[in-house]
């Protein structure tokens, strides 16, 4: 169970981080050619249409075509070492406040651990805690998926020593204020339909049920994310244009670093 139960065995904080963190590991394994996609399409000013002929990506099955062609496999999981630095951070310090954040509304407040409307503040709250401190980590993820070839960054180093020389310390916190603002409602909604959906689905799954528990786990957790993102989503896009703001200037920088 997610969050505080006070009738049942509740986690410690070191077991809270390594969950989120197991989580946000294997999670990110899975999905890193979508999110490289994803970064891409919402990245691309112009639309995703073939009938528009200065738009590079069309569609999914045409951009990943057009990746794979250009760049080879392996681009579909650029940013890898930081989008792993990111999930694992993320997840960690995520659950672990959210642990404690319910249990601190269950023990001086009047509100119960399980109510939704406690997992919607504590969610976004753990949330926009861990997000401030993963951000830089973000950002460098974010910058790896965009690039195309030929490499702005060569390697996650000379990625931070770049950016850092370009563009100041304050560059690794770019988008941070529309990550703020999308990630509390983001996150907030998303332990908040988790809640309601584990609770209406015990209706529908019988606990006894063989694997009842994992398959309602998984389609809460995936129900609740798809509802919480579609929300929010505007401001991601916001976040990572943002992120790439001083990208122009680093290829710039770069390229003339490679004249005679």
């Amino acid at each position: 169970m997610v969050g505080y139960d006070p009738e049942g065995r509740c986690v410690s904080t070191a077991e809270a981080a390594a969950a989120g963190s197991a989580s946000g590991l294997v999670t990110r394994v899975l999905v890193s050619p979508l999110d490289v996609l994803k970064i891409r399409f919402q990245l691309q000013i112009e639309q995703l249409s073939s009938r528009n002929p200065t738009a590079k990506y069309h569609g999914i099955l045409q951009a990943v075509q057009r990746i794979f062609r250009e760049e080879g496999l392996t681009a579909f999981w650029k940013g890898h070492v930081p989008a792993q630095f990111l999930s694992v951070g993320f997840g960690a310090v995520q659950f672990m406040t959210f642990e404690r954040l319910t249990e601190l509304m269950h023990n001086v407040t009047s509100f119960q651990a399980r109510d939704s409307l406690v997992h919607l503040v504590c969610g976004g709250l753990a949330a926009c805690t861990a997000s401030v401190a993963v951000q830089p980590v973000d950002t460098l993820r974010t910058r790896f998926a965009a690039q195309g070839e030929p490499k702005i960054y060569l390697n996650l180093r000379h990625a931070v020593v770049t950016m850092y020389q370009t563009e100041g310390p304050w560059t690794f916190y770019r988008g941070l204020t529309p990550t703020l603002i999308a990630i509390f409602p983001y996150a907030g909604l998303q332990f908040f339909f988790y809640n309601i959906l584990q609770q209406f689905s015990k209706w529908v799954i019988p606990a006894e049920a063989k694997n009842g528990a994992s398959v309602r786990n998984l389609v809460c957790g995936s129900c609740a994310g798809v509802v919480s993102k579609s929300l929010t989503y505007p401001l991601d896009v916001v976040k990572k244009r943002l992120q790439v703001g001083g990208f122009e200037h680093a290829r710039a920088a770069f390229g003339q670093c490679l004249l005679p």
